[in-house]
């Protein structure tokens, strides 16, 4: 299977890169900083260098060209302000999606969140109103696009060790903290499962092993 993967720095996206390429996965990460291309490379993977804030989708078609699934997993990251949280993982997801299509990739995962469905309560900060909103935008518009779509929505994120057990199931899930290696996990699942085409998916810790949780959710 070939995947690429938006956001390829990122630390789900280092996790995933390293889970694919053990399985003999050919894997590419789309970076924005050349000096992150060792640790792409580091992962198994290999590494293109593309900017999804200021490419157009005709730059991305190339590295899209001949790939199974692609994964966004890009994101403005703590510190950036309420315009990075559209420019980034609401338009460059949009961007993913639509050169997707045009390299005829048959496959997109979206890496969203909880919470989304609902707009952000009144006195709400600011960028992290901006954050769900961008977030569930870039649901709605990359599902109008003609490929097939699983929205994964992890819950907070933590660098502890995977357990390798989750709750995996459409949106309602109580919030749980997740490892991303975990997160990981669940989307090298996914990627081989179409049974994940058109659903949106909560993910949190939880005491069900990967393998099983993705079945169960998909049946």
């Amino acid at each position: 299977m070939r995947v690429v993967i938006a956001g390829g720095h990122g630390k789900i996206a280092l996790r995933l890169e390293r889970l694919l390429a053990a399985r003999g996965d050919e894997v590419i990460g789309l970076v924005r900083n050349p000096d992150h291309v060792a640790d792409v490379t580091d992962t198994g993977a290999s590494a293109e260098v593309l900017d999804l804030e200021s490419g157009s989708s005709d730059d991305l078609v190339t590295a899209l060209e001949g790939a199974d699934a692609v994964v966004f997993a890009a994101g403005a990251g703590p510190g950036s302000g309420a315009e990075r949280k559209d420019t980034v993982d609401r338009a460059a997801a949009v961007l993913l999606a639509d050169a997707a299509v045009a390299a005829g990739v048959p496959r997109y995962i979206l890496i969203s969140s909880p919470g989304v469905d609902t707009p952000p309560a009144p006195g709400t900060d600011e960028v992290w109103a901006a954050y769900l909103v961008a977030k569930k935008a870039a649901e709605v518009e990359v599902a109008q696009r003609s490929i097939a779509l699983t929205v994964l929505r992890p819950g907070p994120l933590t660098d502890d060790e995977g357990t390798g057990r989750v709750a995996l199931a459409p949106p309602g899930l109580d919030y749980d903290p997740v490892p991303r290696q975990d997160v990981a996990a669940v989307l090298a699942a996914l990627l081989t499962d179409q049974r994940s085409d058109g659903l949106v998916l909560d993910l949190m810790a939880g005491d069900t092993p990967i393998d099983d949780a993705v079945d169960g959710a998909l049946s």
